[in-house]
């Protein structure tokens, strides 16, 4: 019997293959969270399934997402970037990716690392909301998208901080119907949405 998935993700190709073996995992390493914060600033305005055919010319264009690379970026490396075949021609967008690298620095030595800061919003654990609607904000996603901001963050409100909630397994909005819904659900904590 085939698995049954969360129907966002039915595509057979790389929607189904990013959410079988990523989305919604609780993940703790700092450069994929840098990782997926700079698809979700890439993201604006367009859709997760190009983030996603372009994901390697992102890994080439920005070190792998070495944010302590990205924090040296200069004008002439933001120019390199730009004229990448198949990169998204957004200045602002490749300049917001190097300045939340100094920020993501310095949370990381204020914190010791990215994860354990934004872990901390949820007490490190997993959160499943009891009601089981979708939603694109949360009170959590309000918090840690006002503190980002306050920290200088940029392109970071707060659905795409919720986005980055439910990527990085903080929050788990698995469809009830998918395959990873019960074995995540097991470690969270059920809580009210609002």
């Amino acid at each position: 019997m085939e698995k049954r998935r969360c129907p966002w993700c039915e595509d057979g190709g790389l929607l189904m293959k990013y959410h079988d073996e990523e989305w919604g995992e609780p993940l703790h390493a700092d450069r994929k969270h840098f990782e997926y914060l700079s698809l979700e600033v890439l993201q604006c305005g367009l859709n997760w399934l190009m983030m996603l055919k372009k994901r390697e010319i992102f890994r080439a264009c920005f070190d792998d997402f070495d944010y302590e690379k990205i924090a040296l970026y200069d004008e002439a490396k933001v120019r390199e970037i730009l004229d990448a075949p198949g990169m998204i021609r957004s200045p602002r967008k490749i300049q917001a990716i190097i300045h939340n690298a100094r920020r993501f620095l310095e949370i990381r030595a204020e914190f010791g690392s990215f994860d354990a800061y934004l872990w901390g919003f949820s007490g490190g654990k997993s959160i499943l909301y009891t009601d089981r609607q979708h939603y694109a904000t949360s009170r959590l996603s309000d918090d840690v998208s006002r503190d980002l901001k306050k920290r200088g963050f940029k392109y970071l409100g707060s659905i795409t901080v919720y986005a980055h909630l439910e990527a990085c397994g903080i929050v788990n909005d698995h469809s009830e119907i998918c395959w990873k819904y019960q074995p995540l659900a097991e470690n969270c904590v059920r809580m009210d949405h609002y």
